[in-house]
């Protein structure tokens, strides 16, 4: 009876967990960590002792025809002749909304379905077959009730198929699809049952194209990890192969639904052919080095050779087709580009009044309450125009008001008017949207790195007597001995580029350094701003210190001075800190592990969650971000010279070594090595928000990160073996950043440590690094005064005609300094799309399918171990921002520091650590 069962496709054995192997086999390799529920022992490897049956031990001892050695032929014969079913299924994902188009060919596909253009999956075990020395294969199996289920609206539709297996398959390492439909679809996941040894997961998340337009098959493997040279000889050419169908052969346009990864130059950020003026260089080179990015092939422009040409939105920019955004995220996204355009496109149709300036901070408020558009009766004038029923126009415009208002920005929730005191101004420095440039002040004044042949004398304007008397009764020198003098120093990043961005029209920028003074208390209040312009003769005022005020002239002269502090700030945030060493440095690193790590690299499969949507965000920016006449170039200082000042920044100052949070602390001064500290660390200013919060995240990675990599290897001999592993980081340093392939700075990849570090570092970079910076740009830099991202005049002395328009009116010229009424407009509807969440975001802690990325139990509790402790330090983050004695997070009208919490919910909520740079 049990044997006709097992005849039949019914498992003899009840549900086991999906790891082959007990416990027992395992040898022990690593001491109990942070994140491992018991001792971790060695990985389970495929059987050296004999076949994995894919039927049940009673059955193959009843197949058993003799129990001598040398009878194994006859028993595998034997075995092979007992033939059952095991059963597939797979989960599909629907779209919610399709087009005129999708549809049709749903109904097609669900007709051909009918007759015979299927969805054909095949089976194939990790074992190759004697006979033929290929790997054994299971008979072609169909998906079943595909055309009946094509009308289910559900978001997710569950579809089986049945495989005829022998009983000397063996474990199951790889599946094949081909799709004989019209139409793309998207396998979420794909579970096997009745093996002997428990289901058997392929965690697949891809689009699945039409064999029209890809013929070959798509090839998915187990949950199993594996490195290299422990990959079951059944696997060992799918694996090859899968890795060779990514890379490509470097040439030919990309088509959309291709999955390629490869490397390019940033040559497409201008558009010669349209203009001149929108003519721009080339990043990446000997000239301007750059990181590279997502290969797309596309053809060079008719005016310069060396320029591929431009995709304008909305058409798509191609990225690897699994690369792109899902459903959820794309309808999001474009929500937020919907708004930006009503607050972009339209305006522009009234920019004689627009461009005017703010009349009084009222006018700025007048944003949040009413709407821009709204207060201005735009909205009339644009659905007006639509050739709709008047019904249907009054909907749209009634539904439209909440896309033509702006919320209150976080700034001003507490307390309205902090964003005017200095000790707002400087607690910003350590607990705002980019507090990652402060720095100690070493000798003071502060010198210059730049040529002084070209850039004029290196020293500083500043003097002990301009901060003496803020130093609450300290000496310079007694100040810099005990810690307490910080710095923003921006001079030498903006100084080579002033002339250029000054000779833009409306456009005015100094080279700024702020002097901070760190109190008693733990807060900073800023003493002294040296503004730098390129020096033109010696009888060229060049420099110029201000001081806090004494009077309302000086006043407003502080202010000023500050304006301009924070638009260096802001443009060395998006443009260095938030582009370059997040977005733009992490391409190479993800592009390469396509390349060159497998799917069932144990590498790949930690470095998944923290890769997704990057490239497709990068996509984006380059063609209305960054690019020529883009966001950046007209809503910051810099304008058209920002990305040269990027890649200025990249050649400069960009150090991977470096990009881990410990080693930028002690980099920046703010930190010095202390053994007796939790994390190794001493920060100089205790109470500094993103450090503190920062730390307690670096160190959660790093537990993790290393409780994985020792489990798989339990060597060095082992990393400097692994030929994927050598292979992906050799190629994200010496082609995806090929400028500064021969820097010694390079970390080596020869112990465990290394790794370790590596991988530490990328994914900080890439969860909460890049959460610190970007997801505070509308909280903090929606209300423009307080982050002006441009500045459209210099500040005037007694010598300057303009100053006597000033001392009339300062107020009026403080606002014809700010950005006008339309730029406001622009930068504030982009960086709103900027600060918001997805309602599909994955947070650190978070990831697809939990339980099942991968095959070893094992690393599965431990991953739930670290998810633990990433809730307990929400929880820390929390308490520390009810804390009275952190002042800088903490106190009447003085915001929380909430943007390295890990959770949230969707929106623009100041707070969420995703896994990914996904926005």
């Amino acid at each position: 009876m049990a044997l006709g069962k097992e005849l039949m496709g019914h498992p003899l054995i009840s549900e086991r967990p999906s790891l082959l192997f007990s416990a027992s086999h395992f040898k022990k390799k690593t001491p109990t960590t942070q994140f491992s529920i018991k001792p971790f022992d060695g990985r389970p490897r495929t059987s050296k002792s004999g076949v994995v049956s894919a039927i049940s031990e009673d059955l193959v001892k009843t197949l058993r025809v003799s129990t001598t050695t040398g009878d194994r032929k006859r028993e595998e014969e034997e075995k092979a002749a007992v033939k059952f079913k095991v059963r597939a299924v797979v989960t599909v994902r629907n779209k919610n909304k399709e087009d005129f188009k999708e549809t049709l060919f749903k109904h097609l596909d669900a007709f051909g379905d009918k007759i015979g253009r299927n969805i054909v999956l095949e089976l194939i075990s990790t074992e190759l077959d004697p006979k033929t020395n290929m790997p054994k294969k299971s008979n072609a199996a169909v998906l079943k009730d595909w055309s009946e289920k094509s009308k289910t609206k559900a978001e997710r539709v569950h579809y089986t198929a049945e495989f005829t297996v022998d009983g000397a398959f063996g474990t199951p390492g790889a599946i094949t699809v081909i799709n004989k439909h019209q139409k793309e679809f998207f396998i979420e996941c794909i579970t096997i049952e009745g093996f002997a040894l428990g289901p058997v997961h392929f965690p697949c998340n891809s689009w699945v194209q039409s064999q029209n337009d890809h013929p070959e098959k798509r090839i998915f493997f187990t949950n199993e990890p594996f490195l290299p040279n422990e990959t079951p000889d059944g696997l060992r050419k799918l694996r090859e192969k899968e890795l060779k169908n990514l890379r490509g052969d470097g040439s030919g346009v990309r088509k959309l639904s291709d999955r390629i990864y490869d490397f390019d130059v940033y040559n497409d950020l201008g558009n010669p052919d349209k203009s001149s003026e929108l003519s721009r260089p080339k990043l990446g080179g000997k000239k301007r080095p750059y990181p590279r990015r997502c290969r797309t092939g596309r053809q060079p422009t008719d005016t310069d050779k060396e320029a591929e040409s431009r995709v304008e939105k909305p058409l798509p920019m191609y990225v690897p087709r699994d690369e792109q955004f899902e459903e959820t995220k794309q309808d999001t996204f474009a929500a937020g580009r919907l708004k930006a355009v009503l607050h972009h496109l339209v305006p522009s149709l009234k920019a004689s009044i627009l461009a005017e300036d703010f009349a009084d901070f009222s006018e700025i408020d007048d944003l949040y309450k009413e709407g821009l558009l709204l207060k201005l009766g735009f909205q009339d004038e644009i659905f007006n125009k639509f050739p709709l029923p008047k019904g249907i126009v009054n909907t749209l415009q009634e539904s439209s008001k909440g896309l033509l208002k702006y919320d209150t920005p976080k700034i001003l929730s507490k307390d309205k008017n902090a964003w005017l005191r200095d000790d707002e101004f400087a607690r910003q420095a350590i607990a705002g949207i980019n507090p990652v440039n402060i720095e100690r002040v070493k000798t003071f004044p502060p010198v210059s790195n730049l040529d002084p042949e070209t850039y004029g004398p290196q020293h500083s304007a500043l003097t002990s007597d301009h901060i003496i008397g803020h130093l609450d009764g300290l000496s310079v020198q007694r100040a810099l001995e005990e810690n307490r003098l910080y710095m923003l120093d921006y001079h030498d990043i903006f100084l080579p580029f002033l002339d250029q961005i000054n000779a833009l029209d409306g456009r005015k920028a100094y080279a700024t350094r702020t002097i901070f003074f760190l109190t008693r208390l733990g807060t900073l209040k800023p003493v002294a701003i040296e503004l730098s312009l390129p020096s033109h003769g010696p009888n060229h005022r060049s420099k110029r210190v201000v001081t806090p005020p004494v009077d309302a002239t000086s006043n407003w002269v502080w202010q000023l001075a500050k304006a301009h502090v924070s638009s260096n700030d802001a443009g060395v945030h998006q443009l260095v800190n938030h582009w370059l060493r997040t977005h733009a440095c992490l391409e190479p690193f993800i592009i390469a592990a396509h390349r060159q790590l497998s799917a069932m690299h144990p590498i790949f499969k930690l470095l998944d969650p923290h890769m997704r949507y990057t490239l497709e965000i990068n996509a984006l920016a380059r063609q209305s971000l960054i690019s020529a006449d883009g966001v950046i170039e007209g809503g910051f200082t810099a304008g058209q010279y920002g990305l040269e000042m990027s890649s200025a920044a990249y050649k400069s100052s960009w150090r991977f070594d470096m990009e881990g949070l410990p080693a930028d602390l002690i980099r920046r001064g703010m930190a010095v090595p202390d053994p007796t500290q939790p994390h190794g660390l001493k920060l100089l200013i205790e109470d500094y928000p993103y450090a503190n919060d920062g730390l307690l995240l670096w160190s959660a990675i790093q537990t993790w990160v290393r409780t994985y990599v020792e489990r798989y290897y339990p060597n060095q001999n082992s990393i400097q073996t692994d030929l994927e592993l050598q292979s992906w980081y050799s190629e994200s340093i010496n082609v995806g950043h090929a400028d500064l392939r021969d820097a010694e700075w390079w970390p080596k990849l020869d112990t465990v440590d290394d790794l370790v570090s590596i991988l530490t570092t990328l994914v900080w970079l890439a969860s909460a690094q890049h959460a610190a910076l970007n997801f505070g740009q509308y909280p903090y830099g929606g209300y423009v005064p307080n982050r002006p991202p441009l500045m459209r005049r210099l500040i005037p002395d007694e010598s300057d005609p303009e100053y006597a328009s000033f001392i009339s009116d300062p107020e009026k010229f403080y606002f014809s300094s700010m950005p006008s009424l339309l730029q406001t407009s622009k930068f504030m509807a982009v960086v709103d799309t900027l600060s918001t969440h997805s309602p599909d975001e994955e947070y650190i802690g978070e990831r697809q399918q939990p339980s099942t990325w991968t095959g070893d139990a094992e690393i599965v509790d431990a991953f739930y171990g670290f998810a633990a402790e990433i809730g307990r330090i929400e929880k820390e983050i929390e308490k520390r921002n009810h804390d009275p004695n952190r002042r800088n997070r903490c106190g009447a009208g003085v915001l929380p520091y909430e943007l390295l919490v890990p959770s949230s919910e969707p929106g623009v909520t100041c707070r969420g650590v995703p896994n990914s740079v996904s926005i």
